[in-house]
């Protein structure tokens, strides 16, 4: 048995802001996938995974339990499915911030949940909001709080556009050209990304007033206008308003910018070369990158190992 495949996504702008209400944009990235299967040789992974699935089972039996209009999964199949070895065959490296859990619980939910919101129907602004508030209370197990988008872009496939927390919509990116100098890259910094320890970091430093200032008059200020720069077309604007974003995040949100990152992060500011930025809650995994000319970034950052996502 093999299951149908669901993708890894980038939050291309948004972490952390849409907690405190900044638009986001997240978009799905074709080239990691995972699905549920069931087979007899189990490697080590597997076993992980089925293991961890075991306890999910368990997690999503008292969600029914507490939460029972919001969701009904056919929970007698998915024990026996369990005890069977399923485990979640994936590419998606975890704590990458690419969206491992999230696949996950797209997975489950398309296979087990009764009455399923479906791809297939009009997808009107409450139904989104129903299933990302759904996956946010299934992929809470995995992160202690999540905005169920990871799960929906998944699940959807499709590019989702966050006007605010209860205003989200499906919708259309600029077309790619492969034989554009601008690019969204991912630079891999060879270490695992813990998400739970870095929101609450991020919880913590809310509770600072100048904290709260600075995310609601530059965070979220230009994460809003790169999201509207992007939808729009408008590379020039973007780029200026990534930089300015980039600056804010190497001020700001130190503890999740690995410490060996600080200095080339610096490095893309002051050439222009490149901007960073976080992608995913951060302190490790992938770090987002945005450039006009690739080339330059490449060679100005020749010694890490880069991704191409998007080319525009």
């Amino acid at each position: 048995m093999k299951g149908p495949l669901f993708y890894s996504k980038i939050l291309l702008f948004g972490e952390y802001g849409i907690i405190k209400d900044s638009k986001g944009l997240s978009i799905p990235y074709n080239f990691y996938n995972g699905a549920l299967k069931v087979s007899d040789n189990q490697t080590d992974e597997a076993k992980a995974s089925n293991a961890s699935l075991s306890r999910f089972v368990f997690y999503l039996e008292k969600l029914q339990q507490e939460q029972p209009e919001l969701v009904q999964f056919e929970i007698e199949k998915l024990h026996h499915d369990v005890a069977e070895g399923m485990y979640f065959d994936s590419s998606i490296p975890q704590g990458y911030g690419v969206g491992s859990s999230g696949a996950l619980v797209a997975a489950i939910y398309d296979k087990y949940a009764k009455d399923k919101i479906t791809v297939l129907e009009n997808l009107t602004r409450e139904k989104l909001l129903k299933l990302k508030t759904i996956f946010g209370q299934m992929e809470s197990f995995f992160h202690g709080k999540s905005s169920g988008l990871d799960p929906l872009n998944s699940y959807l496939s499709i590019p989702i556009l966050i006007n605010s927390k209860d205003n989200i919509e499906a919708t259309g990116i600029p077309a790619q050209r492969a034989t554009g100098h601008g690019a969204v890259f991912l630079l891999d910094s060879g270490i695992v990304g813990e998400t739970a320890p870095m929101v609450n970091i991020f919880m913590e430093n809310l509770k600072d007033k100048g904290f709260r200032a600075m995310l609601k008059n530059q965070f979220v200020k230009y994460t809003d206008l790169c999201v509207e720069n992007f939808l729009g077309g408008d590379m020039k604007s973007l780029f200026a308003n990534t930089k300015k974003l980039s600056k804010v995040v190497l001020n700001n949100f130190k503890p999740m910018i690995p410490e060996q990152f600080h200095g080339i992060w610096q490095h893309g500011i002051d050439t222009n070369d490149y901007y960073l930025k976080l992608c995913g809650s951060g302190g490790g995994g992938y770090i987002l990158g945005f450039t006009e000319d690739l080339e330059k970034a490449q060679n100005a950052l020749k010694d890490y190992k880069l991704e191409v996502v998007y080319q525009f």
